[in-house]
Parts: structure tokens; C-alpha cells; sequence
């Protein structure tokens, strides 16, 4: 389980040696549970990508306990092959210098689970893809491959949870909807859950259990995705309204 409790987060504004900050987070608290698909919707500017970041330990907040079964995420053996992660730009999560091979080896290789034994092949497959991408490098995959390959990457350490921070929104209409797919499939295979953060509704409700509304850095509202329909703040109603069913 990843337990968030009144997390807090700010900015120094106009440089490290300025007083003024700005507010980015306000007592954030929620849960995922083990094998669920949690959505964390807003509009640019709500916070969520930061929240992504606290998330995953890459930051740390200003006050509040981020935890990962029991152990704080700023621990990084508390998370690593735990937590994975799948980005917006794919163009520079996999270094260029590195194969594809090499992209997957990696996390592999930190969490001390590479070996000969393991099925590159198989996963390529799983994703979409086939062994021929194995030498090939970043400049020579298109968008939807590459992101497929980032996928893969998160998913050979076969960790509990996944964080897709944007991680469809730069692709086109039918590859998107092929990620959502495969998403959905990896998920069923590995028994594993999502965090998915997404300013796209109708890309979230299609993946996820559950909905957590983010509004200038405040939890306005969270709920099952079956019951979206039936959301009580206007901030949540307002978006729902701008999307066509």
C-alpha cells in the first residue's frame, strides 16, 4: 500500500536566495491499494506532476509522510523494483546511446534481477513488439514504439505499482487507445496497479478504479470511476462537462 498524509509541498519563487514561495501542494492525503488503477486527474497547474515526483522520491515535500508499505519513499530501497515509472516524453527517458536491450537491462541490472535467464524477447512481445527492436535506438523507434519500450522497461522488474505521469498524452488518437489496451492487459498479466496522472478524463476512466480530482494543489474530490457520473463538487462537475461521452 502507498499511504499519502497531509503532504505539503512549495517553491521558492524568483531564486534559491528569495523568501517568497509558492504553495504547489496543500495537505494531500490518500491511499492505493495494492492492484488498483488510481487516476489522478487536473488541469495544468494543479500539482499533480508534482505529486508524481513526491511520489516516486525523486522529491521530497515540505511536510507529511509519503509510504510505501510502511517505509518511507525517500528510502530508496523501499521502492526499487516496487515502483516504476512511464513519462510524457519518451524522447528523453531512454538515454540515446543506449539499445533497446540496454533500456531494458538497466532498471534489471539496479534491482539486481539481471540474468541470462531473462526473456527480453518475451516482454518485447507482451508490448507489442518483437526481438528485431532489440539493437535498434531511441532515433529510430516511432513515438508509439518507443513508449512501448519504456513500458516494457517499467514493467520487467515487475514492480507492485506503476506511475504513468502523462504517459499517452503526446500520442496520437488510435496508438493512445493501443497503449490503453496494452496497459490494461500488462495489468491482468503481472497483477500489478497503476497511478495514473492524466489531465485526459476519458483516457483515466477507461483505465482506472478510482478518480482523484486535483485543483490548485488540493484534493476537490475522489471517487470510483463507475460512479464519476454522480461527482458533488462543481470544480468536478465543470470538468466532466467539457468531455463528450
Amino acid at each position: 500500500m502507498l499511504k499519502v498524509e497531509d503532504v505539503n509541498k512549495s517553491y521558492r519563487q524568483n531564486g534559491w536566495f528569495s523568501q517568497v514561495r509558492r504553495q504547489v501542494l496543500r495537505h494531500i492525503g490518500f491511499e492505493w491499494r495494492k492492484g488498483e488503477s488510481l487516476g489522478i486527474i487536473g488541469e495544468s497547474g494543479s500539482g499533480k506532476s508534482t505529486l508524481g515526483r513526491l511520489l516516486l522520491g525523486i522529491e521530497k515535500p515540505d511536510s507529511g509522510v509519503i509510504a510505501f508499505d510502511g517505509k518511507p519513499v525517500s528510502d530508496r530501497s523501499s521502492r526499487r523494483g516496487a515502483i516504476s515509472a512511464v513519462f510524457q516524453d519518451y524522447t528523453s527517458s531512454i538515454n540515446p546511446f543506449f539499445t533497446v536491450r540496454q533500456a531494458i537491462l538497466e532498471p534489471l541490472r539496479f534491482a539486481g534481477k539481471a540474468s541470462e535467464s531473462f526473456d527480453i524477447g518475451k516482454l518485447l512481445r507482451q508490448v507489442g513488439l518483437d526481438e528485431s527492436y532489440l539493437p535498434r535506438y531511441p532515433h529510430e523507434l516511432s513515438g508509439g514504439e518507443a513508449q512501448r519500450v519504456c513500458i516494457a522497461r517499467a514493467v520487467s522488474v515487475e514492480p507492485q505499482c506503476i506511475l504513468l505521469d502523462e504517459a499517452t498524452s503526446s500520442l496520437d488518437g488510435s496508438v493512445q487507445m493501443q497503449v490503453l489496451e496494452l496497459l490494461k492487459r500488462l495489468r491482468t498479466a503481472y497483477g500489478m496497479g497503476y497511478i495514473f496522472i492524466t489531465h485526459d478524463i476519458q483516457a483515466a476512466a477507461y483505465l482506472c478504479d478510482r478518480m482523484m480530482i486535483l485543483r490548485h494543489g488540493e484534493i476537490v474530490e475522489i471517487i470510483k470511476t463507475a460512479e464519476l457520473k454522480h461527482v458533488q463538487s462543481p470544480y468536478a462537475r465543470e470538468l466532466l462537462r467539457k468531455v463528450i461521452w
